[in-house]
């Protein structure tokens, strides 16, 4: 009898240590079968990419975002960079441009209005043909105004809309076609040392104060870049050909949100 006692025992301690055996064989199976969802986060790391301004390469997610450009900083974002373009503005690059007579720093910003066509602003969205015009896309079938500037080759190097928005078409270290023939100071050739800005507007509507604001901070970064900027209309620098930006552009009211000294804005303070 206690031979068979044992022998039963013998046979459960048996079965239980080759059952125990073949569950260690497959979880030994299952830790090395390969995981996908690990294999994947290792292979697929996160994306990196380069700030714009200062060349830096940090995690997309960690990047600020402006069109299809990324910055490592608000800093960055929202100046100047060494190219001349600024972080925070629409790019629209134009073919209308030159490169400066060597050595030549701008040291002039021209204010202008253009309204395409003419107080189209009114009572549609018409910045947008602005900006083909710039990049000389425009459709001269849309207007018969069009068809009248259709082959001309102009630019500017920003532009701000009704509602404050900032697009920018050349590198502040260009030339834009602007001023055409003109003269500030007894200096010709106001492109070749000059930033112009258009406003939208017509020379018959007040502008906007989102304009004003934007232009105040376009100003700013502006001023960090080139602090010996003087500020002048399209009127001032050429008086017999254009009126821009006109009557109820309030310079005093430029003055006041940009801090600008009245010895910058040389033709004074008075609606032109």
């Amino acid at each position: 009898m206690f031979k068979w006692l044992l022998l039963i025992v013998g046979i459960v301690l048996f079965y239980l240590w080759f059952k125990g055996k073949k569950q260690a064989k497959v979880v030994n199976q299952e830790t090395s079968r390969p995981n996908p969802t690990k294999a994947k986060a290792v292979s697929e790391p996160e994306a990196m990419v380069l700030c714009q301004h200062c060349k830096v390469h940090l995690p997309k997610s960690d990047a600020l975002t402006m069109e299809d450009r990324f910055y490592c900083s608000k800093e960055h974002l929202h100046v100047v960079d060494q190219q001349g373009w600024v972080g925070d503005a629409l790019w629209r690059i134009s073919p209308n441009q030159d490169i400066r007579p060597d050595n030549m720093t701008p040291d002039l910003v021209v204010v202008h209005h253009i309204s395409l066509p003419p107080g189209g602003f009114k009572g549609q969205e018409s910045s947008q043909y602005i900006i083909d015009f710039f990049q000389n896309k425009l459709d001269v079938s849309i207007h018969p105004y069009f068809e009248e500037i259709g082959s001309q080759k102009v630019s500017s190097h920003f532009l701000i809309t009704r509602t404050g928005k900032l697009f920018q078409f050349v590198s502040t270290q260009n030339k834009a076609w602007h001023a055409g023939v003109s003269s500030f100071l007894d200096r010709e050739k106001c492109n070749d040392f000059s930033i112009g800005i258009e406003l939208e507007g017509d020379g018959d509507t007040a502008f906007e104060e989102p304009q004003y604001q934007a232009l105040a901070k376009l100003m700013a970064k502006l001023g960090n870049i080139y602090p010996q900027l003087q500020v002048a209309g399209h009127s001032d620098i050429a008086p017999e050909r254009k009126t821009d930006p006109g009557k109820f552009f309030d310079w005093k009211k430029f003055q006041k949100e940009t801090g600008i000294s009245s010895e910058k804005l040389p033709f004074g303070l008075s609606s032109r």
